[in-house]
């Protein structure tokens, strides 16, 4: 398959893009700042592209079967709390994009505060949720926006009828670590993970499945150990 990876440089994304040329995909990375494309480019063509702008996704995924969108609103908390809705306005821009390319899949890496832990209840709705945002990381409770901004973008997809799937791993953080392949896969509930965060590695894998082999389209999806 060719495949389009947004926000190809980041922690998730970088690892969606090895993960497809592992599995011997065409993929096409995207960035936002040609600065950021790596010095070896290897099987990657890299093409700058603004998620947050149709147009501009219209035109950078021409003639691929999959886009992969694994954006950050921010570098860094304080930009991504600053930025949060523009994961709304990313969605909205992927939507319409899609619209001029009805045959392209679309799969997105969010967050898991969308997740419900009891029927009709989501994470981010939980009461203290804010304040017990990660202290040992320095989140601050504002970084709530962000995690809402997430949700509302979901939204936006399932109002949609493109053909999308959005992952929302069932992890406080996501960070480099091992690609063990071994996860349990659920559905809009948050998985009980005894506090274990899933490795980006590991949610690469997840895509990457999901993209080989459809399960959820036009559904949302989690994964955790």
């Amino acid at each position: 398959m060719h495949i389009g990876v947004f926000g190809a440089t980041g922690v998730i994304g970088s690892r969606v893009v090895a993960e497809a040329v592992r599995r011997g995909h065409l993929v096409r990375g995207f960035s936002t700042h040609e600065s950021r494309f790596p010095r070896d480019r290897g099987e990657v063509s890299w093409q700058v592209a603004d998620w947050r702008d149709a147009q501009s996704i219209a035109a950078a995924i021409t003639g691929l079967d999959v886009v992969i969108s694994a954006v950050n609103a921010g570098y860094g908390i304080d930009d991504t709390i600053a930025r949060a809705h523009d994961f709304v306005v990313g969605a909205k821009a992927m939507v319409d994009a899609l619209a001029r390319h009805p045959r392209i899949r679309v799969l997105v890496a969010g967050g898991a505060g969308s997740l419900e832990v009891a029927p009709g209840r989501q994470l981010v709705d939980e009461p203290g949720f804010a304040e017990n945002l990660p202290r040992d990381l320095d989140v601050p409770r504002e970084y709530h926006r962000a995690v809402a901004a997430g949700r509302d973008a979901l939204n936006i997809y399932r109002t949609s009828n493109r053909r999308w799937t959005y992952l929302s791993p069932s992890s406080g953080r996501i960070e480099p670590g091992a690609r063990t392949g071994r996860f349990r896969v659920g559905g809009d509930q948050l998985l009980d993970t005894g506090g274990r965060d899933i490795s980006a590695e590991d949610v690469a894998v997840a895509l990457l499945d999901e993209t080989e082999f459809p399960q959820y389209i036009q559904r949302r999806f989690t994964v955790g150990y």
